[in-house]
């Protein structure tokens, strides 16, 4: 387990008084809220240009795929670099791509091609930034402090996901197409310029054991090693990597069973930002949940909440009984994240966060592409509703393997500060 940083729990200063963790938490936010606002649009654009739901679950598996091939090379490699570097860099490339978007809208040359092509580079590039910022958050925040900086992250995603689709669609629809991805692209500036001010030192520390050259192939064996190793984390990878297959279906299930219900762009964004309110809630209920109960009873229980929710999505009847049953689904999820995040990072030593966290989000994020594609398969061959029912069922397996799974259940949480 990672050696603890200094300071008692009675003498660390509240994070919101952390100048590093606030800098860094400020860039999350406004650039995640940027890509909400895009983000909410994009499938709009797409089943405007095709009027295929398979087009847009094409888009969202595009998105994902560079986390499936590139995780380990990635998470390597930002164990050689310095992370604060990689995620300026990263960001003034997807500022970039959103404004390619903007311009192709202005000038009306936008083509299904091109929003393909984006996708692909802005997932490219969000490989190589969420590995540089989960493994810089350890070198900003003390370990007892983990549980509530991945809380206040969560709950900054969360603020995001319910600002950034209303403004969103609200721009698409009354100032232009292109005004969503103008904010995105100065989302990712800001978030930029607020990385470079980081001072503390983010270059890794080296963990290669003795023997092992500086070879990435072995790199990334180091890292795949240390996850199967421990039991709670790589029981953790295979339950997050099916339950994000079944959240990969539901933003193109939910457009889909909204605009049945006559639903416009802006009622659309809503729900999303309706869902985010859930989403804040449980991030800011995370820390609490985490100093009260177990590992094994948050893991399993917020999975089987969400297995009980997710068939209500099929009998609600109205556009915002669809937003209430989804934030209700959205509040459990970063509750479940706090718990696992925390615990992994506090276990990992420092030189091998980015590969231990790549190697880890390579199996979680396995099955998003497939996820996400299906979907929108299914949805033209069987309809919404049968659709919905099937990743229904996934859930509800997936709850009971966790409820059974004897490493979760043993597994010992780090205790946040009360």
């Amino acid at each position: 387990m990672a050696e603890p940083q200094a300071g008692a729990a009675g003498t660390l200063p509240p994070l919101w008084r952390q100048r590093e963790y606030m800098l860094l938490w400020s860039a999350q936010v406004v650039s995640g809220m940027g890509s909400q606002a895009a983000g909410i649009v994009v499938p709009l654009l797409i089943l405007a240009m095709t009027q295929s739901p398979a087009a847009v679950g094409l888009a969202g598996a595009i998105a994902i795929t560079p986390y499936i091939l590139l995780s380990l090379p990635v998470g390597a490699l930002i164990d050689r670099w310095d992370r604060r570097r990689v995620m300026i860099c990263c960001d003034l490339g997807r500022a970039l791509t959103a404004a390619s978007v903007a311009l192709a809208l202005w000038f009306d040359a936008l083509t299904l091609g091109h929003l393909y092509a984006v996708a692909a580079l802005q997932g490219t590039l969000l490989v190589f930034f969420n590995i540089a910022e989960v493994a810089a958050l350890p070198r900003l925040v003390a370990t007892a402090q983990l549980p509530q900086a991945v809380s206040q992250n969560q709950a900054g995603g969360a603020s995001a996901a319910i600002a950034g689709p209303a403004l969103g669609s609200w721009l698409f629809q009354h100032l232009g197409r292109a005004f969503p991805f103008v904010v995105n692209m100065a989302s990712f500036a800001a978030s930029a310029s607020a990385i470079w001010q980081l001072r503390t030192p983010l270059a890794a520390r080296s963990a290669s054991p003795a023997g092992v050259s500086r070879n990435l192939r072995a790199e990334m064996a180091v890292g795949l090693r240390w996850l199967w190793g421990e039991p709670v984390v790589r029981s953790m990878a295979v339950l997050t990597c099916i339950g994000s297959f079944v959240g990969s279906a539901l933003p193109l299930l939910l457009i889909v069973l909204a605009k049945s219900q006559g639903a416009g762009e802006a009622q659309i964004g809503l729900v999303f930002s309706a869902a985010g309110v859930g989403a804040l809630l449980g991030s800011l209920a995370g820390g609490w949940v985490a100093r009260r109960l177990s590992f094994g009873a948050v893991i399993a229980g917020t999975l089987a909440l969400q297995a009980l929710l997710l068939p209500l999505l099929l009998l609600a009847p109205r556009p915002w009984a669809l937003a209430a049953v989804y934030g209700l689904f959205m509040f459990f999820g970063p509750i479940y994240n706090v718990v696992q995040f925390s615990h992994r990072l506090a276990m990992i030593p420092d030189g091998l966060q980015g590969r231990v966290n790549s190697a880890y989000r390579l199996m979680a994020n396995l099955l998003i592409p497939v996820g996400a594609g299906l979907c929108g398969v299914l949805i033209e061959r069987w309809g919404a509703l049968p659709t919905l029912a099937m990743f229904a069922a996934v859930l509800v397996g997936l709850a009971v393997a966790a409820a059974a799974n004897p490493a979760v259940r043993g597994a010992v949480p780090i205790r946040p500060l009360a």
